[in-house]
């Protein structure tokens, strides 16, 4: 029996996934501007990056479809991230095992080749 879902809950789960990974990771490329992102608090950032994901993930092809909707609507980075984090075959990927530096060359790549 499928698992009802709730379009704007979906919604604020891609929206706040977006948003967490795009300050996960400047707080890694410029742990300077922000001194008080210590490991703590971007551990508890991860946390909640990955409860998001996990909401769309539960979703299924709801959650994706809303992820791509965000991205058309707003083709950034973050965005980007969560579409590619809810692709089939994703299901086991962790944020914090993920190379940053492939995930970011990805995400510059794609943004470019859409622009």
């Amino acid at each position: 029996m499928p698992v009802p879902v709730l379009k704007e809950i979906i919604r604020q789960h891609a929206q706040q996934a977006a948003f967490l990974w795009m300050i996960y990771d400047r707080a890694l490329l410029f742990p300077e501007e922000n001194e008080e992102m210590d490991d703590l608090r971007i551990a508890r950032v991860v946390e909640q990056l990955e409860a998001h994901l996990d909401g769309l993930r539960v979703a299924g092809a709801e959650g994706l479809a809303m992820a791509e909707e965000g991205y058309a609507e707003y083709p950034e980075a973050g965005e980007l991230f969560v579409v590619r984090m809810l692709q089939p075959g994703s299901e086991g990927l962790k944020v914090v095992e993920l190379d940053l530096e492939k995930v970011r060359e990805f995400l510059a790549e794609q943004i470019v080749e859409s622009l």
